[in-house]
């Protein structure tokens, strides 16, 4: 099964009306990043035990370890969880700079150093989720 496939398939798999906040989302990504990398981490670790939520990612990113090695990782993810929807933002260095820009404005959602977490769509304002992302990728 390819990662298109495993998205679809992990999509689809999910309630109303989060199914449709999750193609929803997926679009609204897509279209912001049309031509980048895909990701589908089914949440498992090596030994099949089940570690995180499974999460789509989307672009490309090198994390760089303080040993010198380096990682392919995902610019944005998105995943469904037990209390919603969460969207990470990964690669910018001010911890707070998501809070203290778009906290307030974003609607009802927490917002940390890398991640927007959510309800449902209707509970944000999806203009300002999408200045986030992009954000997110230029930074």
């Amino acid at each position: 099964m390819n990662i298109t496939e495993q998205i679809s398939d992990y999509i689809t798999s999910q309630p109303e009306p989060k199914r449709r906040d999750l193609q929803e989302l997926h679009r609204v990504i897509l279209t912001i990043m049309p031509m980048n990398k895909l990701w589908f981490l089914d949440g498992k670790n090596s030994e099949n035990k089940i570690v995180s939520n499974p999460n789509i990612g989307y672009g490309s990113r090198t994390i760089k370890y303080a040993d010198g090695s380096t990682k392919e990782f995902y610019q944005i993810g998105l995943s469904a969880n037990t209390a919603g929807i969460s969207v990470y933002i990964l690669g910018i260095d001010d911890k707070t700079y998501l809070s203290k820009t778009y906290g307030e404005k974003i609607g009802k959602a927490n917002v940390t150093g890398y991640c927007i977490r959510f309800k449902k769509i209707k509970d944000i304002n999806i203009e300002i989720l999408e200045e986030a992302i992009r954000y997110g990728i230029e930074a």
